[in-house]
């Protein structure tokens, strides 16, 4: 564990405030839902709590049948990290921060699909070459209002062209997930 330094109070009601810095660096946003654990040394420990990663066996396995169904890459993430790939390098993609734009596009709950207006964005913060991608689609996964991640659809074949039916499939991948959390 690493010392930050920073010492805080805890206040009449039992609060503690975590610093600017910290969610910052941890992208932790209010509102954001954190587990609690404790050691036997009298520790706590604030985790970032991903409600999707909760399904992380679940989530691999509906990656899996959509990569069978479509033949493109099938990606999951939660609001901070991909938790489950399919037809992809787990290497490249499985564990890494998604990129900035796709967190954006999560939390604004807005869909995306590559045409001749919208070229592919980012996936993962290390993503360095996006002109890799010839077609994508992205639905972001709103549970009772909350987005809690996205379901991602993703080509390099060189003349893929996404259309209404991946844009569906994507949608009805992220709805069904969010049904299965609120479950």
């Amino acid at each position: 564990m690493k010392a930050t330094g920073i010492v805080r109070r805890i206040d009449e009601l039992g609060r503690v405030v975590i610093p600017k810095e910290i969610r910052r660096t941890l992208r932790i946003r209010e509102g954001d839902p954190l587990e609690i654990f404790t050691d036997r040394e009298g520790q706590i420990i604030l985790k970032k709590y991903s409600p999707i990663g909760e399904l992380n066996e679940f989530a691999q396995e509906y990656c899996d049948s959509l990569y069978e169904s479509t033949g493109y890459t099938t990606m999951i993430s939660d609001r901070d990290f991909i938790i489950a790939i399919a037809g992809g390098s787990k290497k490249e993609y499985l564990d890494k921060r998604i990129s900035p734009e796709l967190e954006k596009l999560i939390e604004n709950r807005n869909g995306f699909a590559t045409d001749e207006d919208n070229k592919p964005m980012k996936i993962t913060y290390e993503d360095g070459n996006i002109e890799k991608y010839s077609a994508q689609v992205i639905a972001p996964i709103v549970m009772q209002g909350d987005p809690i991640g996205s379901v991602i659809l993703v080509s390099k074949e060189p003349d893929a062209v996404m259309g209404k039916l991946e844009v569906k499939l994507a949608e009805t991948a992220a709805g069904f997930l969010s049904k299965q959390m609120e479950n």
